[in-house]
């Protein structure tokens, strides 16, 4: 199995990194790669329990993942499965993201660890997501 580990700094707050990556209405305004938008989720982070978002891109194609959230520990971490569903709706094989914030001199440093991705394209692919979606949340934070 292969893991992904990314990073990335914002002149924020820790509370403030923790709300962006957790509440539902900051959620909805970076969840996904550019160009694409979230038509149908409960997206929401603050507590345990499922999760589902549909990302579509500029194309009307619909991506579907899902999982649970597995803990939230404000403001340091939330962590939670993710598995993509097929044109079926069928999920395929699960893995693990947890959002670690860290106080920085700066501000904040979230650090996005996905396990268990399977292989290294898996892993390539999300990392081309993940960081894409890193792009629109230091949109939202600001410079």
């Amino acid at each position: 199995m292969t893991d992904l580990r990314l990073e990335r700094e914002f002149a924020v707050s820790p509370e403030r990194l923790f709300a962006a990556v957790t509440s539902r209405a900051d959620l909805l305004r970076w969840w996904g790669p550019e160009g694409m938008d979230v038509p149908e989720e409960t997206l929401d982070f603050t507590t345990t329990g499922p999760w589902f978002s549909v990302m579509r891109n500029g194309d009307g194609q619909r991506y579907k993942v899902s999982g649970e959230v597995t803990h939230v520990t404000p403001p340091k971490s939330v962590g939670f499965t993710w598995a993509w569903h097929d044109d079926t709706d069928r999920r395929g094989a699960e893995s693990h993201v947890t959002f670690t914030i860290e106080e920085t001199p700066r501000g904040a440093r979230l650090v996005i660890d996905h396990r268990a991705l399977g292989d290294d394209e898996i892993s390539a692919n999300h990392e081309t997501g993940w960081t894409s979606s890193l792009n629109k949340l230091g949109a939202l934070l600001g410079p």
